[in-house]
């Protein structure tokens, strides 16, 4: 990406604090640079603001919140930190994970109570790594309202949120402090914007092939269920200024993308008794042990392909929650049959696999053992009844994990560890608590990470704006 050093241009205005991305990450921080008294202004290269955070369940993993206490949860820190240490295998960085334990309880609360953006905590969504309920969601349980109350918050707090601003080049003088950028608009017009403070909240580089083959090479070639503007553009730029990156081959990746209707399948319907199986009729693996790792056990199977298996009493409990299961039935995506027999009729499964399976889980139910991959089938889920669903899937990544090195408070890190001047990244340009593979990420923590990595950005870009009279050129 384009990092100009040399004829520096007269800027024609200047903002304080400019965010480069209008997801949950940009818009947070915003929000927090707003309500310390400083100007933001968050440039967005879509005529619309959509992105990762749209395209998401909209759920944010957060610890010790208002909802969590209201609801008689007791977590904390330590057990975040713990469940994060587990999930990737000690591979993350603990002191990361507590700064994100620690500030995301108070970040969605500040949200929720401050800026009208209601989050509560959700109880469909248990396990899956989290030791405690801790996923909270907005009302609607979608993306694509979190971004709408986050945009709607940002236009009652004065925030100019300034669209079709595609930033194309990063002006920075020979110390790399950030001087301004420039902005490419609708016809060709091209403006130049000054600032003291840069936040990068582009998102990571799903959509950047290039940079697939070169860390993610298995997913390479895989189907990408993300926004195709995730190219990795403030990485590239942090890189160029002479940041460090960490952990750029971890990825957050899907296991039920409806195919080929490209809807994701509402893993509760696993959570509360579905199961998996590919097209030969058989399950191949435990559908709750990793919910971002599941991609890879599907991708393995023939044709890259599996069946979602679930009953219509599932369907009908999901719809009342789920946009994605609303949409599944719109679109004709649920296969569904008065038995077993006929659902793999209308699946094109092998005679008897379905009852064979179903069969198994029972038997095992009664038991209380484990099924061959460790999954139990106990009495907090009950056994599919007649008519049963399915719905056929297969695997894709969805968005990076891996980004540039950050400090406690967001700042973007050289590998000495020393800050860059004036450059904050959050969300999927900053490294994340995923660890190195697909297998650490815990449900919501993207969406923890952007949120709370976008507070404490803009929190303290506008502290020290605040702090400089001036700032040195």
């Amino acid at each position: 990406m384009t990092i100009i050093r040399s004829s520096i241009p007269d800027f024609e205005f200047s903002v304080p604090v400019v965010i480069v991305g209008a997801g949950a990450c940009g818009l947070t921080a915003a929000l927090a640079a707003r309500d310390q008294g400083v100007e933001a202004i968050v440039l967005e290269r879509d005529k619309r603001p959509w992105g990762s955070t749209s395209m998401s369940l909209g759920a944010i993993c957060a610890v010790n919140t208002h909802s969590q206490r209201e609801n008689g949860i007791q977590d904390s820190v330590e057990i975040f930190v713990a469940d994060v240490m587990a999930k990737t295998e000690g591979e993350a960085d603990e002191a990361l994970a507590r700064r994100i334990g620690e500030r995301s309880g108070p970040t969605v609360d500040w949200l929720s109570s401050t800026h009208g953006v209601p989050l509560k905590v959700d109880f469909k969504w248990t396990g899956l790594g989290h030791s405690k309920p801790r996923l909270h969601l907005p009302p609607g349980r979608t993306g694509e309202e979190l971004e709408s109350l986050l945009l709607n918050a940002c236009a009652r707090a004065g925030v100019e949120v300034m669209t079709e601003a595609e930033v194309t080049a990063v002006y920075a003088n020979n110390e790399d402090r950030v001087l301004g950028v420039r902005i490419q608009r609708p016809g060709g017009v091209v403006e130049h914007l000054s600032c003291d403070y840069l936040i990068l909240a582009t998102c990571g580089y799903g959509g950047n092939r290039e940079m697939l083959a070169r860390h993610i090479p298995d997913m390479a070639g895989a189907r990408y269920f993300g926004h195709e503007g995730n190219r990795g553009d403030g990485i590239l730029w942090g890189q160029a200024l002479g940041a460090a990156v960490r952990e750029m081959s971890a990825y957050q990746g899907l296991g039920t993308l409806a195919e080929p209707q490209q809807i994701v399948v509402p893993h509760p319907l696993m959570i509360e008794g579905g199961f998996l199986v590919n097209i030969e009729g058989y399950r191949f693996t435990h559908e709750l042990a990793n919910i971002s790792g599941m991609c890879v056990p599907v991708l393995a199977q023939p044709q890259g392909i599996a069946w979602v298996v679930f009953d219509e009493n599932q369907h009908i409990a999901c719809l009342e929650h789920s946009n994605d299961q609303r949409q599944l039935q719109e679109v004709g995506a649920i296969r569904r049959g008065d038995s077993w027999d006929a659902l793999e009729r209308t699946c094109n499964l092998p005679a008897g696999s379905l009852a064979k399976e179903n069969a198994v889980i029972e038997m095992l139910r009664a038991s209380g053992k484990p099924d061959r991959f460790g999954r139990h089938f106990d009495q907090r889920t009950r056994p599919l009844q007649a008519p049963f669903c399915a719905v056929r899937v297969t695997g894709a990544l969805f968005h990076t994990q891996g980004g540039l090195l950050i400090d406690e408070n967001a700042r973007v890190l050289r590998e000495d560890g020393r800050a860059l001047p004036n450059l904050y990244a959050g969300g999927g340009a900053a490294r994340s608590i995923s660890g190195s593979r697909v297998t650490g990420y815990l449900p919501a923590v993207g969406l923890c990470m952007a949120v709370t990595l976008g507070a404490l950005a803009g929190a303290d870009a506008a502290r020290s704006s605040s702090n400089s009279a001036t700032t040195p050129r």
